[in-house]
C-alpha cells in the first residue's frame, strides 16, 4: 500500500504543476490586452527546401495531420475558455498561415513574421524585430488579445524564449514573458 501511494503522490506532483500553469496562462487571455506568440503548429523536420518559393505551399515545409490536429485543438482552447481576440497576424511562409487559418480561421499576413532562419532571409533579421517592436508599441491594447502566428527564430529573437511546435508564449506589452501554454500533438 505504501508503495502505492507515494506512487501517486509522484504523479501528481508531476502532473498538477503543468494544468495549473495552463489554468493560470489561459485565466491571462482571458482579461485581454496580451500579446501571444505562437510558434506554429507540427511541420516535421527543419528549415525549408533550398529553392522554396513562399508563394507556393508544396515547395515548403508544411503541417502534418499531427500539426493540423493540434492547430484545431488550439482554436477549440481559445473558444473554451472565451479569449478575446482583437487580432491575428501570421507569417507568410505556409505552415503558419495554415495553424492561423485552422486554429483562428481569420488573419492577416505580416512579412515582419517571416522566418529569418535562413538563406536571403537572414539578413532581414534586425529590422524585422524593429518592425514587431514598433507595432507592438503602437497596439491599442484595449480590447482582446493579439495574435502572431510565426517562427522560433522571431519569437527568440524577440523573447529570448525558444517555444515547441505550437506553443503559445504570453508576454505583456513590454515583451515581459507572462506565461506560455504548450499544445500537444
Amino acid at each position: 500500500m505504501r508503495p502505492f501511494f507515494f506512487l501517486l503522490i509522484f504523479i501528481f506532483s508531476f502532473f498538477l504543476p503543468a494544468v495549473y500553469a495552463n489554468e493560470s496562462a489561459w485565466n491571462l487571455l482571458q482579461e485581454g490586452g496580451k500579446i501571444v506568440f505562437i510558434r506554429h503548429a507540427y511541420a516535421p523536420g527543419g528549415g525549408d527546401p533550398d529553392h522554396f518559393i513562399i508563394e507556393d505551399c508544396t515547395t515548403q515545409r508544411n503541417l502534418n495531420q499531427q500539426g493540423i490536429d493540434q492547430s484545431i485543438s488550439m482554436g477549440k482552447d481559445f473558444f473554451k475558455y472565451n479569449v478575446p481576440i482583437q487580432q491575428v497576424y501570421s507569417s507568410q511562409w505556409c505552415r503558419c498561415k495554415d495553424t492561423a487559418f485552422y486554429a483562428f480561421g481569420d488573419y492577416l499576413e505580416l512579412s515582419s513574421l517571416n522566418s529569418t532562419f535562413q538563406g536571403k532571409y537572414r539578413e532581414n533579421h534586425q529590422r524585422q524585430m524593429k518592425e514587431l517592436q514598433e507595432l507592438i508599441a503602437d497596439w491599442n491594447n484595449g480590447e482582446g488579445n493579439l495574435i502572431f502566428v510565426t517562427h522560433y527564430v522571431i519569437i527568440g529573437g524577440l523573447l529570448g524564449y525558444y517555444p515547441s511546435s505550437g506553443e503559445l508564449v504570453i508576454t505583456d506589452k513590454s515583451l515581459e514573458v507572462l506565461g506560455s501554454i504548450k499544445t500537444e500533438y
